[in-house]
């Protein structure tokens, strides 16, 4: 599995793309939606996930609301918002600029 630091630059997108997808997630589920996803290559430790759900809420980007599970215990669970899907079409065209830019500097001769 990748270190949680190459996921540097990118956990605000993977978050929000995956909110696009599945709304109303808690952080856990969040966590192991991209490990999932991503063929468990990628991996999003607590300490780098909540600081970040809690930033990009603060930037009105996820809206957050407490539940009550089936099992009694209370879980924050995330949406995107309609700010947030702005950013997230701003953070995959940032994001394809730079692959794009690292593969013509992977093609050099």
């Amino acid at each position: 599995m990748a270190k949680s630091d190459s996921l540097q630059g990118s956990l605000d997108l993977l978050v929000l793309k995956i909110l696009s997808k599945r709304p109303k997630l808690h952080g856990y589920a969040l966590m192991t939606a991209i490990e999932e996803i991503s063929g468990e290559v990628l991996r999003v430790e607590e300490g780098s996930l909540y600081p970040a759900l809690h930033r990009m809420e603060e930037a009105g980007w996820i809206s957050a609301e407490w539940i009550t599970k089936e099992n009694g215990r209370r879980a924050r669970i995330y949406s995107l918002t309609t700010k947030g899907r702005k950013q997230l079409e701003a953070e995959e065209n940032r994001w394809q600029a730079v692959t794009s830019a690292v593969n013509r500097v992977l093609r050099m001769a």
